[in-house]
């Protein structure tokens, strides 16, 4: 068999997507220049629809960050100091500080070992007579299990917050309405990023809140412009959380691709599970699940290294220019400052475990067909040497 001539595979290549498509972005943005709207106007009304018809809501809030969303839909549901939010500990940072800056208190429940995502059974046994809300991520593109999440809110009277950053577009089957529905109108209010490394991302900074609830949909609107309406009058306490015009330009034209990279991303994740079986891997390391109803949309491809050679692993791949990333390297409850929760490690084993053998590898729009095999053929060689 001939060597694959592979010189170098990032972790991602966000310009094999923009490339085919500046002409179209610089267009956009130059509009923006000429128009002199450079916060909220036309280009930001116009992302809110595209969000709302994308996916399926009622209402769409454009904002200027995913953390920031995340801010505004606490603030949106009145967290009040000492009050307690459900999340999971294996997640990215801002889902528990969102809480924690609000005076809130997060507490940390465990992830289901398949999926990553919150497990709905240790969320119940977190619940106290101080739970106001709960927030699921649907990590990596695929979302949680919305029906037990959304079970145990509706007994409880939570609130439940979706944590949707990295799975725009992504599906859930709803045994209930008995239909596939989308990531961001699961819960009370979905939050998204639109950071530069999500499937569909900005030129900087970027998010949005989705609702079906008009109350919710009129407060978020003040909340992210200090609270202000009519100008200069302020009912609420709100913050700086608008979006700027160029991201929402940027991301009305990068919308009419997004299923199409989507696709792309599912076809590599396809192709990784072919390659890592026929290379007799399956048993070595643990592939992401795939849903058995519902879309995934694989913002992220991970791995599990369960033999303790994650890190070593890590070392030989970078020595053959592949590069990953590990997403998270710690539970958010071992993070120095969260430790005046005392929650340990035998308190979450799965997010323990899974912290210390995760691994994302490549999967980008863009990343050929010779490249991912050269990934899977250098993962086997290690093995072989190891």
């Amino acid at each position: 068999m001939t060597p694959l001539i592979v010189q170098k595979v990032p972790l991602l290549d966000i310009s094999r997507q923009e490339k085919p498509i500046l002409p179209e972005l610089n267009e956009a943005v130059q509009k923006v220049l000429a128009s002199g709207m450079y916060v909220l106007g036309p280009e930001t009304l116009r992302l809110e629809q595209n969000l709302m018809q994308y996916t399926q809501a009622q209402y769409a809030v454009a904002c200027a960050s995913g953390s920031e969303a995340l801010l505004m839909a606490l603030m949106a549901c009145d967290l009040k100091p000492g009050d307690e939010v459900i999340v999971p500990s294996f997640t990215f940072f801002a889902t528990a500080s969102a809480v924690a800056r609000l005076g809130g208190i997060p507490i940390f429940a465990d992830i289901n070992p398949d999926t990553w995502n919150l497990d709905a059974a240790d969320a119940a046994r977190k619940i106290t007579a101080r739970t106001k809300a709960i927030i699921p991520v649907h990590l990596f593109g695929q979302t949680a299990d919305m029906d037990a999440i959304q079970d145990l809110a509706d007994a409880h009277h939570l609130v439940v917050i979706e944590d949707a950053a990295q799975s725009i577009g992504a599906e859930y089957y709803n045994k209930k309405l008995q239909k596939s529905v989308r990531a961001g109108t699961l819960g009370h209010i979905g939050c998204f990023s639109f950071y530069p490394t999500k499937n569909l991302g900005a030129c900087g900074d970027g998010g949005a809140l989705t609702t079906n609830d008009d109350i919710l949909s009129d407060k978020l609107r003040k909340l992210r412009n200090h609270g202000m309406e009519p100008r200069y009058y302020h009912n609420i306490i709100g913050i700086n959380g608008r979006l700027d015009a160029f991201q929402a330009a940027v991301l009305n034209v990068k919308f009419s691709y997004l299923d199409t990279w989507c696709a792309q991303r599912q076809k590599n994740a396809m192709l990784y599970h072919e390659l890592f079986t026929a290379a007799g891997l399956t048993e070595k390391i643990q592939l992401p699940a795939y849903p058995k109803t519902g879309r995934h949309v694989w913002n992220q491809y991970s791995i599990c290294i369960p033999d303790g050679k994650r890190d070593a692993l890590r070392d030989f791949l970078s020595s053959k220019n592949i590069g990953t990333e590990i997403y998270y390297p710690m539970g958010l409850h071992e993070q120095e400052c969260f430790q005046y929760l005392k929650c340990s490690d035998a308190e979450l084993p799965v997010t323990h475990k899974v912290s210390r053998s995760i691994m994302a590898i490549p999967i980008f729009p863009g990343i050929t067909y010779e490249e991912q095999a050269y990934i899977v053929d250098a993962i086997s060689e290690f093995y072989v040497k190891s």
